[in-house]
């Protein structure tokens, strides 16, 4: 099954927070989704620029039609620190009108498999019609210390310290709670005991969810 398709990605902007693996979903959207229309990728907070797609810093409206007839999908961004790219001076309504497909990485995690969010954040535009939360698979069975960025706050909105261990029904409650999501990914589910702990999570949340192991280009739906 086509990742677009699993996670029923539509034209026009789409959220990807979380952790575990937003870059590469991004990554594998963009690659898919571009046999069928234009596709620009960008942030809103900070990333890397992209190594398999033309980076545009800072351009205007017509360069980034030109980029996108020449190669299909294009990185849109403005300078920041240390080489990355922020989000692009272009409003995203702009954004949408160059292209079938806006692609947001609205978050960061310090490459932790899982995710709490700060009051700041994630910073979703207002244009996104889907927010899709990926979580690392490989962050359960581990105490929230080791696999939980900002564990802290994840600790003290579930009452349990930050040693504790983190289970999928756990996480399924955090999740519930914070709400910033319309959809999940459980990345990284690459044998069956991480499988088995995304269907343990599947079963606590109230949206669709999808595992995948997104190197190996698998998905599946679960609910």
């Amino acid at each position: 099954m086509k990742l677009s398709k699993a996670l029923d990605v539509r034209p026009g902007v789409t959220a990807i927070i979380g952790s575990g693996g937003k870059t590469t979903l991004m990554e594998c959207l963009a690659a898919e989704l571009t046999a069928q229309a234009r596709v620009i990728v960008c942030t809103t907070t900070h990333i890397y620029p992209e190594q398999t797609m033309p980076c545009l810093i800072s351009p205007t409206e017509a360069e980034v039609r030109a980029a996108l007839a020449r190669a299909g999908c294009v990185c849109v961004g403005s300078v920041s620190e240390n080489g990355k790219f922020s989000v692009p001076e272009l409003p995203f309504r702009t954004l949408c009108a160059l292209a079938g497909y806006v692609l947001v990485e609205a978050d960061g995690a310090k490459r932790l498999p899982l995710k709490a969010h700060a009051a700041h954040e994630p910073v979703v535009p207002p244009e996104a019609n889907q927010t899709i939360l990926v979580v690392g698979a490989s962050g359960f069975g581990k105490p929230m210390r080791e696999s939980v960025h900002r564990a802290p706050i994840a600790a003290q909105a579930l009452g349990v310290g930050e040693d504790t261990i983190v289970t999928p029904e756990l996480w399924a409650g955090f999740l519930n709670f914070e709400a910033l999501h319309t959809r999940v990914l459980v990345n990284q589910a690459e044998n069956e005991q991480e499988q088995t702990t995304a269907r343990a999570l599947a079963a606590g949340l109230h949206c669709p969810v999808c595992m995948a192991a997104l190197q190996k280009g698998w998905i599946e739906c679960l609910c």
